[in-house]
């Protein structure tokens, strides 16, 4: 499909490699998600943010209505929890979703990207909810699946992770203890903590937080004292503190919350995630979550850094931008900042289809090391072409005139979110060194067999 419209996202290159691994159904579903992009998704982003109110009272309690029209269009247009992947997971979701392989949706993810806020609310595929879905889906019980997995599968309601604590060097998940579940004189278990970050607990949809506490604090694993559990944010015991602000954006009415768990009682088998048998298993469900999860603001991020590269080039092509006698096109500066940032946005969504063909292949396990690559690559070159565009604007690319600051701000959490890069770029190096053997093993061959060709030559040491 040489004329597919993907070509006016996606490099050539990069469509010859995967196209022939997308299903013809994938095709069709990209020709229309592309569609409702340019079509519907796109010119209703204004719209969406002069829906959300200023006042302080009303921000953090009404939902912008375009934001469910669209809802009901992605549904019709079978656009809907697109981020599902085939297979068993199916199943487990009881049917729902594109059924597209990890591949397939990275790119879809990708175009959804150009509107990273609204077509991933759009057609349910925004995260925390994706995470948290994955993490019902796979763990939960009927019971909890049915009451929490059923409903964020239509788009009803909203969900949390919470995770990160306060006052605590939270990258290091062993770290994690502030937060507890214990059995308290009632026979329950009685969630009390301090978490902050947390992604969505502002939002009025919102009636699950997915909390990782302390269960089994003297276990002689750091990684079996923690179990998920599950608590309505409506419980008594549960402040929301306050909204936090990236670069002082606030993200209403989602928002990034600071919570406060003063002792909400909670039973074993419906408050913990998988009931009893969850219990000491919190980090291998964290670990299943992420996963995924990370790779998917991978994908978004692309879309995000091409959209900013469209804007450079908008902008520089401007007839009334002129500067020292010169159109802003004709500065060498400018026309590399488009060359690098073409490169390094082609190069990075390669990173992020070979790690998607991984999990399709070997699962998320088999795929780590292609995922954390890209964790840490994909979002620092996104920062770098955003820069390019903000500089580009001058004093109004820092504005909110152009969405450029906000996606910077947006992006740069993301080298913090799921594990900081610092993680990652250890993880990668320590996997990196365990070749060492072979490879010096491979060494001693080559150099053995390369000794006996010079001394069959009479040679005794050759220049190189």
């Amino acid at each position: 499909m040489a004329d597919h419209p993907v070509l006016k996202y996606v490099s050539a290159g990069a469509w010859s490699l995967v196209e022939p691994l997308f299903s013809p159904r994938a095709k069709d579903l990209l020709i229309k998600l592309i569609e409702f992009m340019e079509n519907d998704v796109l010119p209703s982003e204004k719209l969406f943010h002069a829906q959300i109110p200023n006042s302080p009272e009303t921000r953090w309690a009404s939902i912008p209505p375009v934001l469910e029209k669209l809802k009901v269009k992605a549904k019709e247009l079978g656009l809907w929890n697109l981020w599902l992947s085939g297979g068993d997971f199916q199943g487990m979701a009881g049917g729902e979703g594109g059924a597209l392989s990890n591949l397939e949706y990275a790119v879809m993810a990708e175009i959804m990207g150009h509107s990273a806020i609204l077509a991933p609310q759009a057609t349910n595929c925004s995260a925390p909810d994706t995470g948290n879905m994955e993490v019902l889906a796979r763990f939960g019980t009927p019971q909890q699946k049915e009451k929490y997995l059923v409903p964020l599968l239509k788009g009803e309601i909203r969900s949390s992770f919470s995770m990160t604590e306060y006052g605590v060097a939270s990258s290091d998940a062993t770290n994690l203890r502030n937060t507890t579940a214990l059995p308290s004189s009632s026979g329950k278990l009685s969630v009390k903590g301090h978490k902050w970050w947390i992604t969505g607990a502002g939002d009025p949809r919102n009636v699950i937080h997915i909390v990782l506490a302390v269960t089994d604090p003297k276990n002689p694993s750091p990684h079996k004292r923690h179990s998920l559990v599950l608590v309505d944010p409506r419980s008594k015991g549960v402040k929301i503190v306050r909204p936090l602000t990236v670069f002082g954006y606030d993200d209403a009415p989602e928002g990034h919350c600071e919570v406060v768990y003063d002792g909400v009682e909670i039973d074993v088998d419906s408050g913990v995630v998988g009931g009893k048998a969850g219990l000491g298993r919190g980090f291998e469900i964290v670990q299943a979550r992420l996963g995924p999860g990370r790779l998917h603001h991978c994908m978004r991020s692309i879309g995000i850094a091409s959209r900013a590269l469209d804007i450079i080039l908008l902008r520089v092509s401007d007839p009334n931008r002129k500067t020292f006698g010169k159109y802003l096109r004709e500065h060498g500066t400018v026309l590399a900042d488009i060359a690098h940032s073409r490169a390094e946005i082609d190069s990075a969504r390669l990173l992020v289809l070979a790690a998607a063909r991984r999990i399709d292949i070997g699962g998320a396990k088999g795929a780590m090391q292609d995922i954390g690559i890209a964790k840490f690559t994909v979002p620092s070159m996104a920062l770098k072409v955003i820069d390019r565009a903000m500089q580009v604007h001058g004093a109004e690319g820092v504005s909110e005139d152009t969405p450029l600051a906000y996606y910077y701000a947006s992006l740069r959490t993301l080298r913090y979110a799921d594990g900081p890069d610092e993680v990652h770029i250890q993880q990668i190096g320590k996997n990196e060194l365990k070749r060492v053997e072979g490879l010096r093993q491979r060494s001693e061959k080559v150099k053995k067999e390369s000794d006996r060709l010079l001394r069959k030559d009479g040679k005794l040491k050759a220049k190189l």
